[in-house]
């Protein structure tokens, strides 16, 4: 599940795999915890058709769990 931002982002790229929920979506990458200063821009990518979607900017992967 994505997370809120707060004061101590995760590193860019921390995992390549996220698990999101609907109450996620829209999703967009990089997610509203990461650290934005060292990401590609902001994309929202369309998970709720295959329930599965890939980053074209750094091939994070991230799966709609419910």
């Amino acid at each position: 599940m994505a997370e809120p931002a707060t004061s101590n982002p995760t590193p860019a790229k921390a995992q390549q795999r996220y698990e999101i929920h609907r109450a996620d979506l829209p999703l967009g990458c990089p997610l509203p915890s990461m650290a934005l200063w060292n990401q590609h821009p902001r994309v929202f990518l369309p998970i709720e058709k295959d329930g599965r979607c890939k980053c074209p900017y750094c091939g994070t992967q991230y799966v709609l769990v419910d």
